[in-house]
């Protein structure tokens, strides 16, 4: 099975909240009557696609029904959707620089460090030379679990001592690509809480000191939402982008969430591109965001 066969698989309780209630009415090609625009935004809605997207949703699918002899309402949708998410790109890889230093922050329990390890194994297996930094220096089995992955992905790695500055740790480790001559810099940050300012302060100075070193760095600063909490990650991605300048987003555990939905009002509420998605804790369990294949996801 495809990576995006079983997105399409995880997306399944997603689609069974939107589909079922509107079985009967998506495969029509007229205009939607009131009672299943009614229909439609309740279904929307509890996938949490939220209310300003949903609204935007319906009227771009109503377009496309009355500009379009022979489209359903399904393809009218799955076409506005692909659009929406396809609105801004930004790609998870490096843009000649060298090294090429990209952040992965996100709040606690979104899977950055697994995540950061699975692009590490990916960038040494295209022959980049690549290093791990664990700037996570509070919690101790961060650093242990981003050194397992470092081996097994082949790839350097630094850590300090738990407690130590996570900035000294970035500005070693961005020296360090430099002298090797290393193309990839990953830096996992610790999880930290959007409310806690204290921790946004330091993601802030993380991002300050990496641009000391290289400049332009980070060149990449890739959020990591998880897609089981719905449009809290709205709320985190935007204190986020308080703090540091966030390049793009990454959909951490989409194979098993009813609340699928939510990618769609993030990508609308926000104007952030989403570079990945993430579906397992395989080493292999991710791919680039295809939102044409997501969309067929959700509504086919």
């Amino acid at each position: 099975m495809s990576l995006w066969d079983r997105l399409r698989q995880g997306l399944s309780r997603t689609r069974e909240r939107l589909g079922a209630p509107l079985a009967k009415v998506l495969g029509r090609g007229v205009e939607p009557d009131p009672e299943t625009i009614d229909s439609l935004e309740e279904a929307l809605l509890a996938t949490d696609v939220g209310p300003e997207t949903t609204a935007r949703l319906i009227a771009g699918a109503r377009r496309r029904l009355r500009a379009s002899e022979g489209l359903d309402l399904r393809q009218a949708l799955e076409r506005e959707a692909a659009e929406l998410l396809a609105a801004h790109r930004a790609a998870f890889e490096p843009a000649g620089q060298k090294p090429w230093v990209a952040l992965v922050t996100g709040v606690n329990g979104v899977g950055k460090t697994t995540l950061a390890g699975k692009l590490a194994a990916a960038f040494a297996r295209q022959g980049r030379g690549t290093i791990l930094v664990a700037a996570d220096t509070f919690r101790a089995a961060a650093t242990e679990q981003l050194e397992v992955w470092a081996s097994r992905a082949g790839v350097a790695f630094l850590k300090a001592r738990d407690g130590a500055d996570p900035a000294a740790v970035v500005h070693d480790g961005v020296t360090a690509a430099r002298a090797r001559g290393l193309e990839v810099v990953l830096v996992d940050t610790a999880g930290r809480l959007h409310t806690k300012q204290n921790l946004m302060t330091e993601l802030e100075k993380v991002a300050r000191v990496a641009g000391r070193v290289i400049e332009g760095a980070p060149h990449h600063t890739l959020l990591v939402l998880d897609a089981t909490v719905g449009q809290n990650g709205i709320a985190q991605a935007r204190e986020f982008q308080r703090a540091v300048p966030v390049t793009s987003l990454a959909i951490n555990k989409l194979d098993g969430t009813a609340r699928g939905g939510a990618v769609l009002a993030i990508a609308d509420q926000l104007g952030l591109p989403i570079s990945l998605v993430g579906v397992g804790e395989g080493i292999d369990d991710w791919a680039p965001f295809d939102p044409g294949a997501f969309a067929r996801g959700l509504f086919e």
